[in-house]
């Protein structure tokens, strides 16, 4: 048998091919049934990549014992992302989804037609630009999800035989499913994103960012042709290997949209799966970097981890009996439904709660010994919500819904690798955060967290509390005005190369981010 024999719940069998070289998570992934849900792919945390070998088992790996529990471990079975593919025949549960792909607004039948697209690693959103107004707009995972949760990953799966061709189909038939939802081919294309999900889209050779010393295999600013179902699409400026086309559209969000009118020095921050960072400290002068922070505040690789979409939650707040959830746009909820999950900005705010309220440390670990003197009822409620989960340490934030102790250690991961490179750029331009006249945060962040729970978590000092703004997605924005204005583009093109902060080539990167792995900002 050379085959992968996949049995379904509805009773279907589905084979395919045990290719030398891919996980078996990701040999499922390639047959489609794992569309549209979140995996993190590889990292063995989510669990929704769950299987049960028919047949002996592989020794089971201590995450999966871990996360599936010792009895589930001996029925047999195990993650997918964690063992290669190979001849096996396997149960495959019900996969969970994301939500649906978001959809809202009309086309106008007699007007020009643009197509804006935020490619990002984890969620694509777009835009349908007519009379220099967003008429329709939209966003869905990733279509590549399955075949690697972050971007290095991302990068070796492109490395292996047909990896590059079959990643570049997904997000191209992707693309192409969008502009055909719009009833009529686009007349304009604009595509911002990271230089690693630009190459892939482009077919290029992605080895110069798979591995050090890193290069890009574009330099953006210019047209291609992607497909004769699409439109050419303009690509923006790449400053850097990991410093792409989202950025510079975000400046051109920021510095080029009519009546923008900002304030220098500021640092523009867009958060996701990889963070990047623009310093700017005049339109002349400015600098850049990037650091990798994972998918945790898409919702992706966490235990507790969801996308954001209806019965997620996004954010606590804290009553008379302790952390009540607050779901996603309002979203109603039945109390008998199954127990949500966890968005990364509703992460975020749990973690500064429980931060506050002194059941978390600023090590990220739950405080349950007994405090010295009277203790506030509310506090001991909340030490009482402090329970495990297969000897793991994990907080009740809702009836069913356990956070384990390794979700906030995601979080204080992605608070480290913000807060380093706030740090070494602003070192390296030689002024202090004070001077800063405004911190603008984009991306996954840049709409929905709260400035409170980022400076009570030590992302940003508390000094800048008032000067943080929360842009939302400024690459799609930038790519919205970029699609319709060729004078946009030319302005963005003139605007000098911000100059790379190489925080990867930094042999103290490691050691100073530990001395970030804590729940107060570090300078």
């Amino acid at each position: 048998m050379r085959s992968i024999v996949i049995h379904l719940p509805q009773g279907t069998v589905r084979t395919t091919p045990a290719r030398t070289g891919q996980t078996l998570a990701q040999a499922i992934f390639l047959t489609g049934l794992w569309a549209q849900t979140p995996l993190c792919s590889g990292m063995g945390k989510c669990g929704l990549c769950k299987v049960r070998f028919r047949s002996e088992a592989p020794p089971p790996r201590r995450e999966e014992i871990k996360r599936l529990g010792p009895e589930a471990v001996e029925q047999g079975w195990r993650l997918a992302c964690l063992h290669p593919a190979m001849p096996v025949e396997l149960d495959l549960p019900d996969p969970a989804r994301a939500a649906r792909p978001c959809r809202q607004g009309d086309i106008l039948p007699n007007a020009p037609l643009g197509l804006a697209v935020d490619l990002g690693t984890t969620s694509v959103h777009w835009a349908a630009i007519q009379k220099e107004k967003i008429t329709a707009s939209g966003s869905e995972l990733n279509a590549q999800m399955g075949l690697g949760g972050e971007i290095m990953a991302r990068l070796a799966f492109a490395r292996q035989d047909q990896g590059l061709s079959q990643l570049r189909q997904l997000i191209l038939e992707q693309l192409k499913a969008v502009a055909a939802s719009l009833g009529r081919m686009p007349d304009s294309l604009c595509v911002a994103g990271n230089p690693a999900m630009l190459a892939l889209l482009l077919n290029l050779d992605v080895s110069g960012l798979a591995a050090a010393p890193y290069a890009s295999p574009l330099r953006g600013g210019s047209m291609h042709s992607l497909d004769p179902a699409l439109p050419p699409a303009y690509i923006p400026p790449v400053y850097a290997p990991f410093v792409g086309a989202d950025l510079s559209a975000g400046l051109a969000a920021l510095l080029l949209a009519p009546k923008a009118a900002m304030e220098f020095p500021f640092l523009l921050a867009d958060l996701g799966t990889n963070g990047e960072f623009i310093l700017a400290l005049s339109p002349e002068a400015m600098f850049c970097a990037s650091v990798p922070m994972g998918p945790a505040l898409e919702g992706v690789g966490l235990q507790c981890g969801r996308t954001a979409g209806p019965g997620a939650i996004t954010a606590f707040t804290l009553g008379p009996q302790g952390p009540v959830p607050q779901y996603f746009q309002d979203s109603a909820r039945s109390p008998s439904a199954a127990p949500p999950g966890i968005t990364g900005t509703g992460h975020l705010s749990l973690a500064a709660l429980l931060l506050r309220s002194g059941i978390l440390d600023h090590n990220g670990l739950f405080q349950t010994t007994a405090q010295s003197g009277p203790v506030h009822p509310l506090h001991a409620r909340l030490q009482r919500l402090v329970t495990q989960i297969r000897d793991e340490p994990a907080f009740q934030a809702a009836p069913g819904l356990l956070v384990p102790g390794t979700d906030f250690e995601e979080i204080l991961k992605v608070k480290a690798a913000f807060n380093l490179a706030f740090s070494r750029l602003l070192h390296t331009a030689g002024i202090p955060s004070g001077e800063l006249r405004g911190v603008h945060l984009a991306g996954a962040m840049g709409e929905y967290v709260s400035v409170a729970d980022l400076v009570t978590l030590g992302f940003i000092p508390e000094a800048l509390k008032e000067r943080i703004h929360r842009q939302g997605n400024t690459s799609l924005r930038g790519a919205a005005l970029l699609v319709r204005d060729p004078r946009v583009r030319s302005a963005l093109e003139r605007l000098p190369a911000p100059q790379l902060v190489d925080l990867a080539a930094d042999p103290q990167l490691g050691q100073q981010f530990m001395q970030r792995m804590v729940f107060h900002h570090v300078r």
